[in-house]
């Protein structure tokens, strides 16, 4: 199968490549260049449809598999921030590390050095101009500091419910069998084997 990434985060691209490893996997920039896909939705499911709408469009291919996802982090004691906003949630452009440090910032001021929290992904699959969605959620706590340099975002300061580590300390081989992407993708391929025998 292949698969035209709609997204240009290098952590998001190597997780995918690992997830899907008997798929041709590429990033829509190898096809199309640089591009800039504003992220304009309230929802996680709604930035994934733009994405992945966006770059099917631009492909102009009726054969491409176009998936896209759009995840994040949720806490509930900060009215659920970062949210769809957890990419830029230190502003337009930022790293991660300034993505964090906002994050343990709201955490110390709320006097919170650990609390609950859950991930979110939406995948959404454009194939044959019809869009597909799919959810996962990771459940755990959020604390307010980092610990560990594996994986990339917020993993560092994520601990997800059955573990003491945090997703930064975990080797990429059991993050990958519970994460919230993880899921979404198993709910995705599903879909993808569906639709791809009847074309």
């Amino acid at each position: 199968m292949r698969i035209v990434l709609a997204t240009s985060n290098q952590g998001k691209i190597k997780e995918f490549k690992e997830l899907m490893p008997h798929d041709e996997v590429c990033a829509f920039e190898e096809l199309l260049g640089k591009m800039e896909i504003e992220e304009t939705g309230t929802t996680f499911k709604e930035n994934a449809i733009l994405k992945a709408k966006t770059v099917y469009d631009k492909l102009n291919d009726n054969h491409a598999i176009v998936i896209s996802d759009d995840s994040g982090i949720s806490v509930q004691a900060l009215n659920n921030e970062p949210g769809v906003y957890s990419a830029r949630y230190a502003g337009i452009n930022a790293n991660d590390k300034a993505n964090n440090a906002k994050l343990m910032t709201k955490l110390k001021e709320a006097k919170l050095s650990s609390t609950p929290a859950f991930y979110t992904a939406c995948i959404a699959m454009v194939y044959q101009g019809q869009i597909y969605t799919v959810h996962g959620w990771m459940h755990g706590e959020v604390i307010d500091h980092e610990r560990g340099t594996n994986g990339f975002g917020y993993d560092p300061m994520f601990i997800p419910h059955g573990y003491t580590q945090t997703l930064g300390e975990l080797e990429n081989e059991i993050k990958k069998t519970f994460s919230h992407r993880s899921q979404a993708l198993h709910l995705a391929k599903k879909v993808l084997e569906v639709l791809t025998k009847k074309s």
